[in-house]
């Protein structure tokens, strides 16, 4: 065990499964609340109203959780695992059960940034945790399991919401995580005992508030950007860049600053960091725009729809588990770039798709997405927390996870930008959302009009993806600068 790790008593090999088992548990905990909600969102809006509303449902959430999660990162290295992981998913918690009792749209969002608030907490402090308690060699493995937790929550999570809106209340989709949460805080509980001796430290608040108000108006940018003025974008774009400057400046000279820079010095914490900002925006025009394609251009049904997701949730955890053991057998430069010559082979399939191609064409280009999603997001995520020791992997796991989300928000907003570009020539023609109200909607189309539709939504979406195909061509060439030769070793660090 290294010296570094927190001391942990002899019998804390007996306890690891429990511990696991806990993190598992927050993990889908996490992961199932984005899927649930979505497939909820239509029955709440019916029942609330506030429909101009409906994407801050999201938006404050993300925005929220953006935010936090480098603090948490922090707090967990300085503070403890345990308090900062029992302070986050308590306020996550709290969130939910006030959520279900929303009685306006406004009520909603804003209890939706509360979860949110809690939220970046849970899934990086759940990664660290499993970081702290088993070796590299071990985190190969486990990882495919946590990552094993993600495919299944994307297919119970849609289940899980059709069920409690149809037959039970909406109000379940968020009431669902209270057992849930509670059993994961309990159970770590029980079972991890850190023992840190005590040491004063010295809080970066300054650093703090920089890299809260500086994320807050990125992240308000790129998930409203469409939609303000352009005075505002500049002002938000404008506060943005004051304030990640003057982090850079702060962090610089604080003796424990809240984002340590040299860690960026390390070159596999730089590539994971990097791959994780552009794979995590090429997968948001999979998840974002694919549906739109199989509904609006093959004009299939929205079930076969959901099945060209569905395949990508089975090949992400597939390749992270086999991932997480070839990575020992060759290193993480191989497996990450195994990874990202599947990103580039699904995103050239989809964007070489055509409209007659069908739904089997389109699920597999999202299998071969999800399988270098797998392979490279193990990759980084092992890579990365072997490449620091405990008091540092905290702050390095939960900058891993933001730097994936501020990915997915770029994505959303510039391959929406890329589509309303692309549709922008129909001008004040009949709106594409007509193909996706099903046959009988598009049959009640004039021929000549549904041609012209379909052919522009089709060309509009194949700009999505030859911008999809750059962003698996960056990744690509970011993992090929890994190290050459370097893989997971057995000690505990």
């Amino acid at each position: 065990m290294d010296a570094l790790a927190p001391e942990l008593d002899a019998g804390f090999r007996r306890r690891r499964p429990w511990v696991l088992a806990a993190m598992m548990l927050a993990v889908f905990m996490a992961a199932v609340e984005g899927t649930i909600v979505a497939t909820a969102m239509p029955s709440i809006v019916a029942d609330l109203g506030g429909f101009r509303l409906f994407s801050w449902v999201f938006g404050a959430f993300l925005l929220a959780q953006a935010v936090t999660t480098p603090l948490y990162g922090r707090f967990a290295d300085v503070c403890g695992r345990k308090p900062t992981f029992f302070a986050g998913t308590a306020l996550f918690l709290l969130g939910s059960l006030c959520a279900g009792f929303a009685r306006t749209m406004p009520q909603l969002i804003a209890l939706r940034a509360l979860q949110g608030l809690g939220a970046g907490a849970v899934q990086p402090i759940a990664m660290t945790v499993v970081g702290d308690i088993y070796t590299p060699r071990e985190r190969a493995r486990i990882q495919g399991f946590l990552s094993g937790v993600w495919g299944m929550s994307a297919v119970i999570g849609p289940v899980l919401g059709a069920l409690f809106v149809s037959h039970l209340t909406w109000a379940l989709v968020f009431w669902i995580n209270l057992p849930v949460g509670a059993v994961s805080m309990l159970m770590l509980a029980l079972f991890l005992r850190e023992q840190r001796a005590p040491r004063r430290h010295r809080m970066d608040y300054a650093g703090a508030g920089l890299l809260s108000v500086g994320v807050a108006a990125l992240m308000f940018a790129l998930i409203q950007g469409s939609a303000l003025p352009p005075l505002w974008l500049a002002g938000l774009a404008a506060t943005a860049a004051c304030c990640l400057g003057g982090l850079v400046w702060q962090e610089r000279r604080a003796p424990e600053p809240m984002v340590p820079l040299d860690l960026w010095r390390t070159r596999v914490i730089t590539v994971g960091n990097l791959g994780a900002l552009t794979s995590g925006a090429l997968l948001m025009g999979v998840v974002s725009f694919l549906p739109t394609y199989v509904q609006g251009v093959m004009g299939r049904s929205a079930l076969v729809a959901g099945f060209t997701l569905t395949v990508m949730s089975l090949g992400w955890p597939s390749a992270s588990i086999t991932g997480g053991r070839l990575m020992l057998r060759t290193s993480y430069r191989f497996t990450a770039v195994l990874g990202g010559l599947m990103l580039v082979a699904g995103s050239l399939m989809l964007a070489a798709m055509r409209p007659g191609d069908g739904a089997l064409w389109a699920g597999a280009g999202s299998f071969l997405t999800g399988l270098g999603m797998g392979f490279s997001a193990t990759t980084f995520m092992v890579s990365i927390q072997s490449a620091v020791a405990w008091e540092r992997r905290g702050v390095a796991t939960s900058g891993y996870m933001f730097m994936r989300i501020l990915g997915q928000a770029l994505g959303t907003a510039m391959f929406g930008a890329v589509l309303n570009s692309g549709l922008a020539r129909l001008g004040g023609g009949v709106p594409v959302n007509r193909l996706m109200h099903g046959a009988g909607a598009r049959a009640a189309l004039p021929a000549a009009q549904a041609h012209e539709l379909v052919a522009a939504l089709a060309q509009a979406l194949s700009h999505v993806y030859v911008v999809s195909v750059a962003l698996a061509l960056v990744t690509l060439a970011l993992v090929v600068a890994l190290p050459r030769g370097l893989r997971p070793h057995g000690e505990l660090r």
